[in-house]
């Protein structure tokens, strides 16, 4: 595989800023993420057209906007799709310079850069994505970390009313830690996966780090995963084979009307802990019969211990040449469950092996289907 020959700086230097997801209801949304995911209110926005939260949690930031009017764009993608992520902002030191590259690598322009004043992004553009996703390219202050959207309100850790540990005399086992967003999961129409590709490496110079195609029973996909030249904005794009019989990924394309993102990955340094803390605050998982683990233990090396707590919590384990990986899946809460999280703890691994890919379908499968399980083997 081949990437650009040339990336100017103001592109190579992309890193995440924040995820903006549009919801149907705020305030149940809200709620949803700080009581089970231990997120903190970090700002607000409202105006007559609508009223959007911005939470954060260890280095993820995520901004849920409800459309007060019938004309926003969280209203009319709200109609279309139910509640889903909508902008993967991209922070640069350099909008203008990073903007000017993307567009004449073939971006499509939603909203040209814009000067804000102080106290909040310096500057903005926004280029057309995938399906109705769209980048604001955000520029911040070099010292600046993780700040929030252009027009919002920074709110104190004394004014959120909602506390982010589980209560006061909470053991460090129950306090939930989720790091960085380790990777977006994006389903395709049949037919886009190789442009969206292309799009990526050559308007936003990502490079294609990887691909694989996965075949479960009579299904099957095709996924390509690219990445930002800083590493940190990783997506893996999946779309179905229509020569085989139809799945999750073609059901997500028909319940959500299009292509769109199908799960946030967030890292943690202990998965198990992770998963033990969320699922003490209400966050439901999907199960993994005992049969995978008396199999685990032969494809990877693993002391008892270890494999004992990842059978106690269902997490799943998998293993490339940099190290080992640990991941589990929520159960999809969304109305058309199209949307779902992950937790992910990586031990040296960096890529998206073979077993890691297949494993996510065939979580998603078994869910999609109500069995809440992988399949028992012999």
């Amino acid at each position: 595989m081949r990437d650009a020959p040339e990336t100017p700086s103001a592109l190579g230097e992309l890193s995440l800023d924040y995820v903006e997801i549009y919801v149907e209801h705020l305030d149940a949304s809200v709620n949803d993420w700080t009581d089970k995911y231990a997120f903190t209110v970090v700002g607000t926005s409202e105006s007559a057209e609508q009223r959007s939260v911005a939470l954060r949690h260890g280095g993820i930031v995520l901004v849920l906007t409800e459309g007060v009017s019938e004309r926003h764009p969280a209203s009319l993608y709200v109609l279309a799709h139910g509640d889903g992520v909508a902008d993967i902002a991209l922070r640069t030191s350099d909008v203008e310079a990073a903007f000017a590259a993307a567009v004449a690598g073939g971006a499509e322009v939603r909203r040209p850069p814009t000067r804000h004043p102080a106290g909040g992004p310096r500057v903005t553009a926004t280029l057309q994505g995938f399906g109705d996703v769209s980048h604001t390219l955000v520029q911040r202050a070099a010292e600046e970390g993780p700040g929030l959207p252009a027009g919002f309100t920074a709110v104190a850790p004394s004014e959120d009313p909602v506390e982010q540990s589980a209560g006061t005399d909470a053991s460090a086992d129950d306090l939930v830690e989720l790091l960085e967003l380790d990777h977006v999961a994006v389903c395709l129409n049949s037919g886009e996966l190789q442009p969206t590709v292309d799009f990526y490496r050559q308007a936003l110079g990502f490079r294609h780090i990887f691909e694989e195609r996965i075949v479960v029973g009579a299904q099957a996909m095709e996924s390509k995963v690219v990445q930002s030249r800083s590493g940190s904005v990783t997506l893996t794009l999946i779309q179905p084979d229509l020569t085989a019989e139809a799945g999750q990924i073609d059901e997500f394309l028909k319940d959500h009307q299009g292509s769109g993102v199908q799960h946030l990955a967030f890292s943690s340094s202990d998965a198990v802990r992770a998963v033990r803390a969320l699922r003490g605050r209400g966050v439901t998982f999907l199960t993994t019969p005992p049969a995978y683990y008396d199999l685990l233990g032969r494809r990877i090396a693993l002391d008892e211990g270890r494999l004992d707590d990842l059978r106690a919590t269902n997490v799943l384990a998998d293993e490339d040449h940099g190290g080992q990986l640990f991941q589990i899946f929520t159960a999809s809460t969304h109305p058309r469950r199209t949307l779902f999280f992950e937790v992910i703890e990586r031990q040296g691994a960096q890529t998206f092996g073979s077993s890691n890919i297949k494993a996510l379908y065939e979580a998603v499968e078994l869910e999609r289907t109500g069995q809440r399980g992988f399949p028992k083997q012999p």
